[in-house]
């Protein structure tokens, strides 16, 4: 359950920061290449991740050093399973459903909406009542709300 809130606020958190990131100023916009670069920082960070923590968790006498490394890699899924509604709002823009600028803010609309879930979830797995579970994600989504700010702030 840890590694799955984990991944999951981690890979909201790098979608909304990469989303938020966008910026055309000197091109035409292209949903279809970012959603490709954010599914690939996702991979790329959740590769690493893992690879981290197989470096860290080795023994000395640990034979199968491959397998072990290829197994924390595959753990980290959550963290790329959390930016496919980033990715689908931006293939949305790529398809002409909307622009990409729709895209981003409703992107990193339900990534705040979500770090409210996560949160919550987290909260009740730990044994909290509804109330201070709410607390809780209402403090996480204020991150969402930082990157809104952000975002807001850049352009």
């Amino acid at each position: 359950m840890q590694r799955l809130l984990f991944g999951g606020v981690y890979g909201t958190v790098l979608a909304s920061v990469l989303v938020a990131a966008l910026d055309h100023d000197s091109g035409r916009p292209d949903p279809g290449y970012d959603a490709v670069w954010v599914l690939l920082a996702a991979l790329a960070s959740a590769a690493a991740h893992g690879y981290a923590h197989a470096i860290a968790h080795r023994t000395a006498g640990e034979t199968t050093v491959t397998t072990s490394t290829a197994r924390s890699v595959l753990t980290e899924w959550p963290l790329v399973a959390a930016v496919v509604p980033t990715v689908a709002v931006l293939l949305g823009a790529y398809g002409g459903w909307w622009s990409e600028d729709a895209a981003i803010e409703a992107a990193l609309l339900i990534n705040t909406v979500a770090l409210f879930g996560w949160g919550l979830w987290a909260a009740r797995a730990a044994g909290r009542g509804w109330a201070s579970s709410c607390r809780a994600g209402g403090v996480d989504m204020l991150l969402g709300f930082l990157i809104v700010g952000a975002n807001v702030l850049s352009k």
